[in-house]
């Protein structure tokens, strides 16, 4: 419900408030009074398109307030606008600026103007929602709020699946992957223990020198049967004893064997 309306410059009016009263009120006056003029500010406020011609001559800015309360919060809500001839504007909801977009979206559940041939808009099919809502929204907004939840959940859920899978070429594209990979992994006919024995030996030809070298240390070391020789096989041994259990074993006897002597 409109409280109150405040205009200035705007036309030939320099400045009026109008207070309004519970019920209906009715604006009469001659031809050229400036009834059109009070309506054209609703309008401005509502985000309507503004031109500067209309203007008070001699002013440099036009402004418009208005006090309306909000039918379903009861509160007071304060919406102004003010264009300057440059065609600059300045709105506000409550002190707050926002754009002239942000206005007109704002405006359109608290002000509904009707002319001439304005009953066209019941024709319009996206004004339907919003009048069924306006009529039952007591007991509409319940139903309403759930399916809000439901949907947003739906959106998530269809956001998430689509992340995790993606389309229907990157799904088939995935498919034909993992296809190709399995008939790769088929046709190698791999064994039980296959990969252990292969990784052994990609350990013993990566260590290859290291393997020479201490294994040639160890047997040089052993043909001396010297108590000090077969220690310098088993650090030699010891060395190498990580690529493969065998020479971990080897290094185990020759201990034994050294701790005997």
């Amino acid at each position: 419900m409109i409280n109150t309306l405040h205009i200035k410059n705007i036309g030939i009016i320099d400045e009026i408030s109008i207070d309004f009263n519970k019920g209906f009120n009715v604006l009469t006056g001659e031809t050229g009074a400036g009834k059109t003029l009070i309506i054209d500010s609703l309008e401005i406020l509502a985000g309507g398109r503004f031109c500067k011609e209309m203007i008070r001559k001699g002013e440099d800015i036009s402004f418009v307030e208005m006090s309306v309360t909000d039918n379903k919060t009861k509160e007071e809500i304060i919406l102004s606008r003010e264009i300057n001839v440059n065609g600059k504007n300045l709105c506000k909801i409550n002190g707050r600026m926002v754009t002239v977009k942000e206005l007109k979206s704002f405006m359109t559940s608290i002000l509904d103007i009707h002319g001439q041939h304005d009953n066209q808009s019941l024709l319009n099919t996206n004004l339907h929602i919003q009048l069924l809502d306006k009529f039952a929204w007591s007991e509409l907004k319940e139903y309403r709020d759930k399916y809000s939840e439901q949907y947003r959940e739906y959106k998530r859920l269809k956001e998430e699946i689509a992340k995790n899978y993606g389309d229907e070429k990157e799904k088939q594209r995935k498919i034909d992957l993992l296809k190709y990979q399995l008939n790769e992994i088929e046709e190698a006919n791999l064994k039980n223990g296959e990969e252990e024995e292969l990784e052994e030996k990609k350990k013993k030809i990566l260590n290859s020198e290291k393997l020479s070298k201490n294994l040639q240390i160890a047997e040089n070391e052993i043909l001396n049967v010297s108590v000090d020789s077969i220690l310098s096989a088993v650090k030699a041994l010891e060395k190498i004893e990580d690529i493969n259990s065998l020479y971990s074993d080897a290094s185990k006897n020759l201990k034994s064997i050294y701790y005997d002597l």
